[in-house]
């Protein structure tokens, strides 16, 4: 009898992460949270192992590279990896952006994304049937005013899954890279304006039916659930109100 696929989730303690270890669950994967808010985690687990789920979670901060190397150890064999830790802090313009927001950025997105892709990598191609999802945004492939480290960070996300996907070709291992618009969690907004609701309540005003974290966790089980020999490079989802990362159509 064939043991169940495993799939990591990196940053699965709430929003996308959370609904990407729901998505993939039901698919029949047993799923591995990672997140720093193990209480979250460990709950999201409790709840999927209740419904009849495989599920474990693991504290774990993606930018610790010993702690990341330590958490590898424990996989001979993975299916699948979502890089999904992340996140945007502020939206200064450049001539006054905190620089200490744009090394947490770069860190958290990009470095991060690293870390946890280098060590799992052995296991994913051990596989034979490997997959490493990584998430990035619309904010990779496009420039908007007041999102400078944020889509820089993001910019260097898109790159290395591009990079990398060069460079494993022949290997049993995809690279896929989710590239979501404007998606309403509750928290991705109200971090990036440290706390501030008001502000975080404006981004989505007047928008007819933003993306929430469940569309893309559905567009990832999507794409990760595609015959072996079909690779989603890049796939972008906005909202039908979102036209680009500067067009959206609000009524208000």
């Amino acid at each position: 009898m064939a043991a169940t696929p495993i799939a990591v989730v990196t940053g699965a303690s709430s929003g996308i992460g959370a609904a990407t270890a729901r998505t993939l669950a039901a698919e029949g994967f047993r799923v591995v949270l990672t997140a720093r808010r193990k209480d979250r985690i460990e709950a999201l687990a409790a709840d999927l192992t209740d419904a009849g789920h495989q599920a474990t979670a693991y504290a774990l901060d993606v930018t610790d590279r010993a702690a990341v190397d330590e958490f590898a150890t424990a996989f001979r064999s993975l299916a699948v990896l979502v890089n999904n830790a992340g996140g945007a802090l502020g939206a200064d313009p450049v001539a006054t952006g905190d620089p200490a927001d744009w090394r947490q950025m770069y860190e958290t997105n990009v470095i991060g994304t690293l870390n946890v892709t280098q060590a799992l990598l052995p296991a994913l191609t051990a596989s034979g049937d490997g997959t490493i999802v990584i998430l990035s945004s619309t904010a990779a492939l496009s420039s908007y005013e007041g999102g400078g480290g944020y889509v820089a960070a993001k910019h260097g996300e898109h790159v290395l899954a591009e990079t990398l996907r060069l460079e494993i070709v022949g290997t049993p291992v995809r690279v896929i890279e989710v590239a979501p618009g404007m998606v309403r969690t509750e928290e991705f907004a109200t971090t990036r304006f440290r706390g501030d609701t008001e502000k975080a309540a404006k981004v989505y005003a007047g928008v007819d039916a933003p993306l929430t974290a469940e569309d893309v966790a559905d567009t990832i089980g999507w794409a990760v659930t595609r015959p072996s020999h079909v690779n989603i490079d890049l796939l972008v989802v906005r909202p039908r109100a979102q036209a680009s990362n500067t067009k959206v159509h609000r009524t208000l």
